[in-house]
Formats: structure tokens, sequence, C-alpha cells
């Protein structure tokens, strides 16, 4: 099997997997529809009846009657039935859209730091753009397979009970559609993952280009940037036609082939009933009624098979992004440990102590960092802090080796636990939605007033940074804490670890990007923290902070420094 009959499958398989939670509901709401289409054959009974009656002069006012009541009510319940499977689908389709954002948020989002993530923009475009292609091919697609799987069989066989020969028409016709659209669908196929590719591709363009906004204008890059995004523009734009050019294609395909069996039975039926063909039917000629019935039942026997080609572009775009989330699921996925859900139950203040560990090519000495005591990591770059501070944080798994909270090793099923003693302070300030005092107050574990804030400001040195803001408190910070430098953002979320009581705080780099005056006042926040009780444990390349710390650690020597 060659690597592009490997990606079809594993693309299909991994559609089939997306719909499998829901395929009750999507095979009930296909059952209606198809019980919906068969009730045109009542209908067209109905309206046979009623006009081969006129025309052979034998109806009675009660059989007309009749027969119109008769279509009325097929007709009530069909639309009925075809409504009720509409709403259905679109319930379905979105929960399964919905579905595939929260899987693909919550896997990304529990990646450890040296795990391979989508970036930002391609995991955006994914969940924006991408994703919704999925509902079509649920809302049409499916239901539009189960009708072609059953009418046109149960069509065929009405018609060969009235003339052997429009269903010997049918029966050349029908088929030749399905084996032209599977043609078509092959680069139906290839165009939609071209063109989810470009997507892609520009919309992480965007995100890189925002990103360099500033040194694009310092660098007068402006037409050259302007010129890169209408180059992509412009094959984005080939890409989307040549889908439509597909699409198109598929119609004409359908159109003609179905046009081609509808005109054929018109052409049989007429000249039947007008005695020119004296064959084709059973026992009898064929009459008006048959002949009326047969015609009304030729357009619906194409009609699935119509739906199937309109809807068969949903399919490619449906397994383009399927192969797409196949190939980031394929990818070994390195999570923190535990679920990164909430802590289940209080842990008391604890002992750490490091046993064996390694990661990669990273050795670390075996610690024992006890309650109330502060310690920093130092040493060159790459020598393991920040890696080292994320293993104490239950952030990543070790190769070899444990970290033992009071002796039990950290493993999945305690390290929420764990995680809900620990203060965190990254080096790259991350905000979660809401006001600046939603984020200050997020992880509290007792009420705290304006007071217990302004003291907590203080203690970071960010009282400054809060009455500079338009809405002070009540200020949205971005993700990235837009409106606040990165140095800034780490003093704002070191005063939520003091908000927060928890008994050990972790810092990455706390000083970095500060004034030596900033600096000096973070020190003694960290330090003042520690006297009333909290265990710090920092990494950084701030000498003036190491030695502030009880205990100094260099990673890649073998030196240890107390204080």
């Amino acid at each position: 099997m060659n690597y592009d009959n490997r990606m079809a499958d594993s693309a299909s398989r991994r559609l089939a997997a997306s719909v499998a939670p829901f395929e009750g509901e999507v095979m009930r709401a296909g059952g209606l529809s198809v019980v919906a289409a068969l009730l045109w054959v009542v209908m067209a009974a109905a309206v046979a009846n009623i006009f081969g009656a006129l025309i052979e002069d034998r109806s009675t006012p009660a059989s007309l009657a009749l027969a119109v009541t008769v279509f009325v009510a097929a007709g009530a319940l069909r639309i009925a039935l075809e409504w009720r499977a509409t709403d259905l689908l679109d319930i379905v389709a979105d929960r399964l859209v919905a579905r595939e954002r929260r899987t693909l948020v919550e896997a990304q989002d529990r990646l450890s730091p040296r795990a391979s993530r989508l970036a930002s923009a391609s995991l955006g475009a994914l969940l924006v753009d991408k994703l919704p292609h999925l509902a079509p091919f649920v809302r049409r697609y499916r239901p539009a397979a189960l009708r072609v799987a059953i009418l046109p069989g149960v069509l065929l066989l009405v018609s060969f009970s009235l003339s052997w020969t429009v269903a010997l028409i049918l029966l050349v016709a029908g088929p030749l559609i399905p084996l032209f659209m599977a043609l078509v669908g092959l680069a139906a196929r290839e165009a939609s993952e071209r063109q989810m590719a470009e997507i892609g591709t520009l919309s992480g363009l965007l995100a890189e280009r925002l990103a360099a906004l500033f040194d694009i204008r310092l660098l007068d890059a402006r037409e050259r940037m302007l010129a890169e995004f209408d180059h992509r523009s412009q094959r984005l734009r080939k890409k989307t036609m040549a889908v439509l050019k597909v699409a198109f294609l598929s119609s004409a395909v359908l159109e003609l082939f179905s046009a081609l069996g509808v005109a054929m039975v018109a052409v049989y039926a007429g000249f039947a009933l007008l005695g020119e063909l004296r064959f084709g039917a059973w026992a009898t000629p064929l009459t008006a009624t048959e002949g009326i019935f047969l015609l009304m039942i030729a357009p619906e026997f194409f009609q699935p098979l119509r739906d199937l080609a309109a809807a068969w572009h949903d399919r490619a775009a449906a397994l383009a992004v399927a192969s797409e989330l196949a190939g980031i699921e394929a990818v070994p996925a390195v999570p923190i440990l535990g679920s990164g859900g909430r802590p289940r139950e209080a842990l008391p203040v604890p002992r750490i102590s490091l046993e064996g560990l390694s990661i990669g090519p990273l050795r670390f000495p075996d610690l024992a960092i006890g309650p109330a005591t502060s310690i920093a990591f130092t040493g060159p770059s790459g020598s393991g802090k920040s890696t080292l501070v994320s293993l104490i944080g239950g952030l990543e798994s070790p190769d070899t080796g444990h970290v033992r909270i009071d002796g039990i090793p950290l493993a999945a099923g305690n390290a929420d636990d764990w995680r809900g003693l620990v203060a965190w302070v990254p080096q790259a300030a991350r905000f979660e939605a809401g006001t600046l005092q939603d984020i200050l107050l997020d992880g509290a574990t007792e009420d705290v007033s304006r007071t217990d804030i302004a003291a907590a400001l203080a203690l970071a040195s960010a009282q400054d940074i809060v009455a500079r803001l338009p809405d002070g408190l009540d200020t949205v910070l971005g993700e990235t804490g837009g409106g606040v430098s990165g140095g800034e953002g780490r003093r704002l979320l070191l005063a939520r670890a003091a908000l927060s009581g928890r008994p050990v705080l972790l810092a990455d780099e706390p000083t970095a990007d500060l004034d030596h005056e900033t600096a000096a006042e973070v020190i003694a926040a960290l330090r003042m923290l520690n006297s009333a009780g909290t265990t710090v444990i920092v990494a950084t390349h701030d000498p003036a902070l190491a030695s502030a710390m009880g205990r100094r650690i260099v990673l890649g020597g073998r030196r240890e420094h107390t204080s």
C-alpha cells in the first residue's frame, strides 16, 4: 500500500471516529429522510390516479377526493419528516464540531512545555476555518449516502413491476453517475486538501507578520509585506476556484446522465401511450395512470444520486480536515502529568525530593527541599533550569527518576492535587480571559478584599502597572498581556501568587527584563513570601536573586551554595 492510500485510509478512519459518538442520531435522521423520500411514491400514485382517471373518463368525486386527501396527507408527513431530519442533523453537526474543537484544544493545552505543538495561527485556522467543514458531511453527505443505498433500489423494483423497459433505462443510466462521481471525487479531495493547506499557511503568515509589525515598520518593509500577502491570497483564490471547478464538474456529470435517463423514460412513456411502442410493459399495454406514475418517479430515482453528487465535495473537504487531524494525532504527544483539572483534595505543606531525574540529555542532582525553604537553580543557558522547574511542577514527565512529594512519587494520579498547592510564575506570562481582578483572584483559597489585592500588588511592586491601565483592575488583558510588558506581566502573576496563599511558588526568571531597582523589589517580595512560610523555587540567571535564596544549585556542574 503506497503513502497516498495509507493517508486516505487514516483520514477515513479518523472521520469515522469523529462521527462514531453520534452514529445513532445520524442513522435515525437518515432513516427519517429515507421514509420522507419514499412517501413520494404514495404522492406520485395519488397524482397519477387523478390524472389517469380524468384522461380515461373514469373519475368520480369520491375517488378524486380520496386521491387528493392521500396526496395532501403524504405531503404534510413528508415535510414534517424532512424538517425533523434536518433539525436533528443540524444539532448533531454542531455537537460534532464543538466536540472536535474541545478535544483539540484540551489536547494542545495538556502538552508539556517540550512537546511539539501546533503554532497558534495553525491551531486557530483549524478551529475556526477548517473544522466547520465536518458539519456539511454530517448534514448532507451522510443522509444522501443512506438514501442512495435504499431509494434507487426500491424505485427500480416499483418501476420493474410496471415496465421492464423503464427499469432497464434506469438500471443503465443510474450506475454511470456514481462511477463518474468516484473519478471526480479523487480530484475533489486533492483540491480540498490543497485549499486547506493554503488556508493554514495564510493564517500562519498573518500571525507572524502581526507579531513582527513593529520591526516591519522600522525596516520600512510594509510594501514587501503587502506584496507577499497579495501573492498568498492569489494562491488561495486559485486553490478555492479549483475546488469550485471540481464541484461544477460533478454537477455537470450528474445533470447530464440524470437528464438523459429522465428523457428516455419520457420518450418511452409518450410513444407507448400513443400506441407506437407495444413492448416494455407486462401483460397489457401501458395505461395513462402507469405512464404518469413512471414519469413522476423517474426524477426521484435520480434525486438521491443528485443529492450525493452535490454533497460529494463536502465529503472531500471533511476528509481533508480528518487527514490533518490524523496527522496531528500521529505525532507522539508528551502531555503534562494528570488531567490538567482542578485538585480533588488539599494536600499538606509538602516536602519535595528529587531522585535520579533525567530528561533527554539532561541529568539533575538529587535534592531534598523542605517546607518554607528557598532555592535557586542557576547555570548557563541549556543547562535545564526551566526544565527542572517544570518537572517539579508536574508539567513534564522525567525519562528516569522521580519527583517525590512527602515521599510519594509525583504521577498522573496525584499531579492535579499537587499543582493545587503550587503558584506558578512563568517566564512568558499568559493570562486567562477576564478582567485583571479576575486574574489576580484566580486560585485564591479565601475571600480576598480590595485591601488584600492592593497589598499583594505593592508586594510585587505592581501597583504602578495597575494605576496606568485604562480601567485599572477592571482592564481586560489579552492572552499575552496586551498593554503590559513581559516583566510587568510576571510581577502581576507574582501578586496573584501572593493572593493565592499556596505553600509552594515556582518562578522562572522572575527578574528578567527588569531594571535594577524593580528587580530588587521583586527579590524582596520573594524573600518576604518565603519568610511567611512559602517554599520558593526559582530558575534564574540573576546573581542577586540567586544569592537572596537560601540555597543555590548550579546546574551543569556540582556546586551548591547555602546562604
